[in-house]
């Protein structure tokens, strides 16, 4: 099989991983309390702490003190335990929806306080009047998505990080598919507790998650309140001596390490551009080949660096599994919408470490299945725009 023809992974999550993050799950297993695990431990966090504080193209310090945990699950773990560490029943969690991640964050706010949802369509954008009604001097915990992956939307964090501080309010932000990937301001922002996932633009393999937090919300954390599993006022304290509270995923905490590694080798500044130039790349190539991008944009939202969402053509909503069918074929994995969006859109993400020509590589796969099935499209008018943008 040619390298042409090996299988591309564009799903939003997991992502390809490099040769060196598979290799390192690979070593002699070591107990979960010892040196060697303390080690790994130790390197994961000094690369998140990189990862955290250095996410601008200028790789400027953004982060206020605080400390990068690791948790021994993915971000909805680290959401969770986010506001259940701030809130009792008696608080009031205001949470932005307008995506599947966003409903997810109010659904858990609404297991542990009073949840005062501000709610759009999926792929719209957020009045910010509205927000800004809905935040008062009640309000404890502000929550919010900052890259929607289910519509590909870039939410306004640093104004509702505004909003929130004025009110004293925990700003507490999901950056799953941004940190790693793109620009992220946490002391700029007002953010309190910084999100991400092991298997989105970190580029390790999924079942850990990452947190900053800030010592403005180490103040105001109540482990006590909190489920057992996901207490931070203990992750905390281990975190200290590069320790979990629990059994860690010794193999998973070792590809992290290396990941993180990696990034910095890189570089988040030229990370961050490279990740601008492919998105670029698959949205121009996308508008070359008649297709329209999903998300609707208002002032202080953007479209996603990360990931792209097309909307399917109207005789390609038709029969849309003819269009994913087409896909496979060819060897390429993508994502479809998700929940009501099921068979109105598709999504493909270029985080973690693709070639030009895997970005390539995937507008020619989406021209070619949209030909299949039914909507005609100039392949290499499509080809020839992503190429000149990552030229």
């Amino acid at each position: 099989m040619s390298d042409a023809d090996d299988f591309l992974l564009l799903n939003p999550g997991p992502v390809p991983l490099s040769d060196a993050v598979r290799r390192s799950m690979d070593e002699q297993m070591v107990s979960h309390r010892s040196a060697e695990f303390e080690d790994t431990y130790r390197r994961a966090q000094e690369g998140l702490d990189y990862v955290f504080t250095r996410s601008t193209p200028d790789e400027a310090s953004t982060a206020a003190d605080g400390t990068s945990l690791i948790l021994n699950g993915t971000a909805t773990m680290g959401m969770e335990a986010a506001v259940a560490n701030l809130v009792d029943e008696s608080s009031e969690v205001v949470t932005l929806v307008n995506g599947k991640f966003g409903r997810r964050f109010k659904r858990i706010a609404e297991r542990h306080a009073r949840a005062e949802p501000v709610e759009v369509d999926w792929g719209e954008s957020f009045d910010l009047d509205a927000v800004a009604d809905a935040i008062t001097d009640d309000t404890d915990v502000v929550t919010m998505i900052h890259n929607e992956t289910s519509t590909g939307l870039l939410n306004p964090v640093p104004e509702v990080g505004e909003l929130a501080r004025e009110h004293d309010a925990a700003f507490v932000v999901d950056g799953v598919t941004s940190i790693g990937g793109d620009e992220f301001r946490i002391d700029d922002w007002n953010v309190d507790v910084a999100i991400t996932d092991a298997q989105k633009a970190l580029a390790a393999p999924p079942g850990t998650s990452a947190m900053f937090v800030t010592d403005r919300a180490k103040g105001r954390i109540d482990g006590e309140g909190a489920p057992f599993y996901e207490d931070l006022d203990w992750h905390l304290r281990k975190a200290e001596g590069h320790q979990t509270p629990f059994t860690s995923a010794v193999p998973l905490f070792r590809a992290l390490a290396v990941a993180v590694e990696e990034i910095r080798e890189e570089g988040m500044g030229p990370r961050i551009e490279r990740h601008r130039r492919q998105s670029r790349a698959f949205r121009g190539g996308f508008d070359a080949l008649g297709l329209e991008a999903f998300p609707t944009l208002r002032e202080g939202t953007e479209k996603s660096n990360t990931l792209t969402a097309i909307e399917l053509p109207a005789v390609v909503k038709d029969d849309p599994d003819a269009f994913f069918g087409a896909v496979k074929e060819r060897n390429v994995s993508i994502s479809g919408g998700q929940a009501h969006l099921g068979g109105e859109i598709f999504r493909v993400s270029n985080m973690g470490n693709f070639t030009p020509e895997q970005i390539v590589r995937g507008v020619r796969t989406v021209g070619e299945a949209m030909n299949d099935a039914g909507f005609e499209c100039e392949v290499e008018a499509g080809v020839e725009a992503a190429r000149s943008e990552l030229a």
